[in-house]
């Protein structure tokens, strides 16, 4: 029997923990060149099937994530501007990762070199492929939403000494909500993420949304720095959440606080989140986990499935009532402005929390703010 590490796996971003598909040729084609692809994160990559060509792949792919201008591309200087990943044991043939580095007797030394840009760069890009006539382009997510782009974590001194993280310091840190410390100790060790991870098993709801807002703020500046580990906590966040054998308890609330932090990079998450309106255990955290993308990215909730929704405007839980007409007001669902209308004069007081803060509301007030939004929006006569 082969062991978990030893199973084939399909390949995944290194920023954003999605998978990837298979890297295809340009549509400029070149003399020497290598397959590209894009991630749903904004990431570009390209594969290099014998893992010889490391140095020319990494050129050709930071090339192709600045639009083919290479005087752009020699500018630019690692870590300030732009990150980079790769993904070793790559198998072009069967767009699998294969940890044996071996399939049938067939040696797999691919690899899978990623660069992804960061925002003032990547707008310059766009601008380029803009001018080209890139049909592929997408738009600015400034413009889809409150969104604003996180500044660049501005880079320690190498020669610190780096702190190691420990459970008393990282619960210390998280009781006085000094986010500041948190990251510096999260750049110094990736541990501080796991340790606020397990301080989200709190029996107190309250506390749960207050450690779940602070670490969506810890983890937006880490991932202008590393993406990856913040990638990683998302899985394992999404993983303990489907655990039936486990309490979900703060999970469902952190995950909405991570995407909505960076949802230029983790937006993809997004989706997955209605596995979790099922179940009357998470079905209200899932709901404000949305609420929470939607107040910055709207148009990430308007893809997906989201008339599944409707039905909870009518729930027999006062706060599923208001929590599902705050989500519909922030992604502008003129579908079922009727129905929020209804609300008005539901006057059950519900607890809703912002920004880790417990607010005291009505049903109604959600349901008088979401129409306002509706009626507001240019997204609503669209």
């Amino acid at each position: 029997m082969k062991k978990k590490n030893e199973i084939p796996v399909k390949p995944w971003c290194p920023f954003c923990g999605m998978d990837v598909g298979r890297a295809q040729d340009a549509v400029q084609r070149k003399m020497t060149e290598f397959p590209v692809g894009n991630c749903e994160c904004g990431a570009v990559y390209v594969c290099d099937s014998t893992g010889h060509n490391l140095g020319s792949a990494m050129v050709e792919c930071l090339v192709y994530a600045c639009g083919d201008e290479w005087d752009l591309a020699w500018e630019l200087v690692p870590e300030d501007d732009y990150l980079t990943g790769r993904l070793e044991d790559y198998d072009d043939q069967t767009h699998q990762v294969i940890a044996t580095k071996n399939i049938d007797g067939r040696a797999v030394r691919g690899v899978l070199y990623f660069v992804r840009l960061h925002r003032d760069i990547a707008e310059v890009t766009q601008g380029v492929k803009q001018k080209q006539g890139n049909a592929t382009q997408t738009k600015e997510v400034d413009n889809q939403g409150g969104f604003k782009a996180q500044e660049l974590e501005p880079e320690r001194d190498p020669k610190r000494d780096r702190k190691k993280a420990t459970k008393r310091d990282v619960k210390k840190f998280v009781e006085l909500g000094d986010v500041d410390a948190l990251v510096d100790l999260g750049l110094d060790d990736k541990k501080t993420l796991w340790f606020m991870q397990r301080l989200l098993y709190h029996p107190l709801e309250e506390n749960r949304y207050k450690i779940a807002w602070l670490l969506g703020k810890v983890c937006a500046r880490l991932s202008t720095r590393n993406p990856g580990a913040v990638a990683d906590l998302l899985h394992r966040l999404f993983e303990a959440t489907s655990d039936s054998a486990a309490a979900s308890w703060g999970m469902v609330e952190a995950i909405g606080a991570i995407i909505s932090g960076r949802p230029d990079i983790y937006g993809a998450f997004s989706r997955y989140l209605l596995n979790y309106i099922g179940d009357e255990t998470t079905r209200e955290q899932a709901v404000w986990a949305l609420g929470e993308i939607a107040n910055v990215r709207p148009d990430l909730i308007r893809k997906i499935q989201f008339y599944a929704l409707f039905q909870f405007l009518e729930d027999s839980n006062p706060t599923m009532r208001g929590l599902t007409a705050r989500l519909l007001g922030r992604i502008y669902a003129k579908e079922v402005s009727f129905q929020i209308m209804a609300l008005q004069n539901d006057q059950e007081k519900i607890l809703i929390f912002e920004q880790g803060e417990p607010v005291q509301t009505t049903v109604a007030e959600q349901a008088k703010l979401a129409v306002q939004q509706i009626h507001n929006s240019k997204h609503g006569d669209s």
